[in-house]
């Protein structure tokens, strides 16, 4: 029995053996699965090429590459074959024919004989762009389009996105408005979309054809949105300014009709705009009929909009006509006229805005042919309805409500370089509402604040003290320095002044507009730069306190969660992120 047992325990050894061998990961017969390969990695070698790199083993005949179109793409197919080296080591697999600045997967299969290894993990890459090209721009935008940084886009004409279709830009992109075209313009229609979404270190900039040293306001129309949002001027024909001078119907590259009302959706989406530069635009074939540097009419909160500039535009640097689309961390440098204009029903919120007016333009600071500069620039000017479409006149609803916090406005101080009837730091007439809190205004030669009539002043509660429990208008928590009154008296203005502890208003009669900031230059000309701005309250600094760090009432409900109290005014935090520095520019021309 003993030696029996020793047979059959041999015999079973030897069976172990033959078996295990079978299995063996060298064996090239193709008996066994090969394992997965590992450590796959694809690199862009050009705009159509790239390579994959992987390790072979001991006992692999071949490779299978299999490539996917798309970041997140599960549909792979053969991209070629590749020999395993007689050593193993590393292997290389150039694809080629590809398409340019496109996303692709790629995987490898390993072969040993007649069997292949499950798929390797995915490894991802985007070829490189093709070489730089001035790319004209001279149709409508009707399908979804990508314009990439690699490429400069000069926009010949007034183009306008359309069809539902998406424009979208990649960081760093330039786009330049042609200058031998007078007003030309980008516009994105209703239903359409645009996202540009750069970064701090690559903003995508919208300026002058013209080369530096010879640009000026006015050089090229603007950057306009329309969306579908509501607005307190009825009727289904009413023009976005500034349009209509070509054709009333759609010629690709003219400026026709873009009616901005009858919008019935709040949360209307058109898109996205972070870290967006706008240099030199403005276009008014008429008076009072004018492009902005940024124009947004009737646009939805559905809308991004975050780390925006705009510099030496000839007309209004950002103005919202309705809607109900929310920013923040807003620049604007030298204007034509007004800073931030809302009017028609504005429902928006935003916070973190820097005003700075250096001069007011002569006829020669213009382009030829693209308008005048205005009568009037403010800071801010806000208005309730006025003009055809009001059917209740300054009392037509929704009222322009917008909730405007952390925001330092800096005029010119002298009254020789204002316009006639502006160097108002913030102006709020024909039955405007909103909540103006946290603010700084200062060199303003007129007045640093105008309630200018009757109907705004209802707004109020036509008290001088408001409560934000009742009040569809307060003006809270503002610093103002270096002004010529705290209120706009006499003249067109009813003298509706507010009370000014009553609503935490300080007129401080001593401080300087350099005191109040870590930097702000003695004298700014052609030479000075941005780095000459520093908006920190520095230690000290009446701006580093005197906030409205809790809001309350129909204040709290108008600005949600979008929108916080601090315990400070202006747009910058005492020892905070310098928001505004690295993608922001001064420049005169």
């Amino acid at each position: 029995m003993r030696v029996l047992g020793r047979k059959h325990a041999a015999t079973a050894l030897l069976l172990s053996t033959a078996i295990l061998a079978a299995c063996d990961d060298d064996d090239p017969t193709g008996t066994s699965k090969p394992p997965q390969v590992l450590g796959v990695q694809a690199t862009a070698t050009g705009p159509t090429a790239v390579r994959v790199t992987f390790n072979s083993r001991s006992g692999d005949n071949s490779f299978i590459i299999e490539r996917a179109q798309g970041a997140a793409s599960t549909s792979f197919s053969p991209a070629g074959t590749a020999q395993a080296p007689t050593t193993p080591g590393a292997v290389n697999f150039d694809d080629t024919g590809l398409a340019a600045n496109t996303d692709y997967q790629y995987r490898v299969i390993a072969v040993r004989g007649t069997s292949q290894s499950d798929p390797s993990a995915p490894a991802s890459v985007k070829t490189q762009a093709p070489p730089g090209q001035t790319i004209d721009v001279t149709q409508d935008i009707t399908t979804s389009t990508t314009w990439t940084k690699n490429n400069t886009y000069v926009l010949k004409g007034f183009i306008h996105v359309a069809n539902g279709a998406t424009l979208t830009i990649e960081a760093g992109t330039k786009v330049m408005g042609d200058f031998n075209t007078l007003g030309s313009s980008l516009f994105i229609l209703r239903g359409a979309r645009i996202t540009a979404i750069g970064t701090a270190t690559e903003p995508i900039i919208f300026t002058s054809s013209q080369p530096v040293g010879q640009r000026k306001p006015g050089d090229w129309g603007g950057l306009i949105i329309v969306g579908n949002a509501t607005l307190s001027r009825t009727g289904v024909d009413i023009d976005v300014e500034g349009t209509g001078t070509d054709n009333t119907q759609p010629p690709s590259g003219k400026n026709y009709r873009v009616t901005y009302s009858g919008g019935n959706t709040d949360t209307d989406n058109s898109g996205e705009l972070r870290y967006v530069r706008v240099e030199f635009a403005g276009y008014a074939p008429s008076l009072n009929n004018e492009l902005n540097a940024f124009t947004f009419a009737g646009v939805g909160s559905g809308t991004r909009l975050s780390f925006l500039q705009t510099l030496a535009g000839l007309d209004d640097s950002f103005e919202w006509f309705g809607g109900t689309v929310s920013a923040t961390n807003l620049v604007s440098y030298d204007s034509g006229d007004d800073h931030f204009d809302m009017s028609e029903g504005f429902r928006g919120r935003l916070q973190y805005l820097i005003g700075l007016q250096t001069r007011a333009y002569g006829s020669g600071d213009i382009r030829t042919g693209a308008g005048s500069a205005s009568t009037d620039p403010q800071g801010i000017e806000n208005d309730g309805c006025e003009g055809s479409g009001c059917t209740n006149g300054r009392n037509s609803t929704p009222f322009t409500t917008p909730v405007v916090a952390n925001y330092t406005l800096v005029g010119t101080g002298d009254v020789a370089t204002s316009a006639a009837n502006g160097g108002i730091g913030m102006m709020l007439r024909r039955g405007t509402a909103g909540y103006y809190v946290n603010g700084v205004l200062t060199r303003w030669p007129r007045a640093a604040i105008s309630i200018r009539d009757s109907e705004t002043y209802v707004r109020a509660g036509s008290t001088a003290t408001q409560d934000l429990n009742t009040a569809d208008l307060a003006v809270k928590n503002n610093l103002i320095a270096e002004s010529a009154a705290p209120f706009q008296t006499g003249g067109s203005s009813t003298q509706n002044t507010l009370d000014m502890t009553g609503n935490a208003l300080t007129n401080n009669t001593t401080a300087t507009t350099a005191s109040l900031f870590t930097a702000f230059p003695t004298t700014i000309d052609g030479t000075t730069t941005a780095a000459a701005f520093d908006w920190t309250p520095p230690t000290g600094s009446p701006a580093a306190s005197g906030g409205l760090a809790t809001f309350t009432g129909k204040l709290a409900a108008a600005a949600g969660t979008a929108i916080t109290g601090t315990s400070y005014v202006g747009a910058a935090q005492p020892g905070g992120t310098k928001w505004w520095q690295g993608w922001t520019i001064y420049a005169r021309n």
